[in-house]
């Protein structure tokens, strides 16, 4: 069920299957090649991909160190069909207190040519969706799709 108070969600066609692009969001070298909108790069530190599982991601500014980006829990994973995680918790069902408590469910669906890549994103509150929304949610999660799409076009 969707909340377009609270909801925000983009989708894409990618020109590769859904295993591949499993792969490319399970595997810590590709989902480091696009996690993150470019030219800063990303630093997976954790990437446990099973319910309790955690995410943890790094960036950086050119020239610049490392810094936190994101840390999150994995609630729900059914391969090559989609991830849910969520920033409220850390790995092992931690409680976190994050700046923006948000929770995702991507879904890869299967379609001619390739996958459905979708991304639905919950927030606590109408406020928090609009924070994430003029933080440029669209432009900066679109990016990183498109970023996803090049990726694949390479792991042929």
């Amino acid at each position: 069920m969707t909340s377009p108070d609270t909801d925000l969600t983009i989708s894409r066609a990618l020109a590769a299957s859904p295993d591949r692009v499993w792969a490319a969001w399970t595997t810590p070298e590709h989902l480091a090649k696009w996690w993150i909108p470019e030219p800063m790069d990303c630093k997976v530190v954790t990437l446990d991909v099973r319910p309790g599982g955690g995410l943890v991601t790094q960036m950086r500014e050119p020239g610049g160190s490392f810094v936190p980006h994101l840390t999150a829990c994995f609630l729900d994973v059914v391969p090559q069909r989609r991830l849910v995680w969520t920033t409220a918790l850390a790995q092992g069902w931690r409680p976190i207190d994050p700046w923006l408590a948000i929770t995702a469910t991507i879904t890869l669906d299967a379609e001619p040519g390739g996958t459905r890549y979708t991304a639905h994103v919950m927030h606590k509150t109408a406020a928090d969706c609009l924070k994430h929304q003029d933080l440029g949610f669209q432009d900066g999660w679109g990016l990183v799709i498109d970023q996803l799409g090049k990726l694949l076009e390479t792991l042929k």
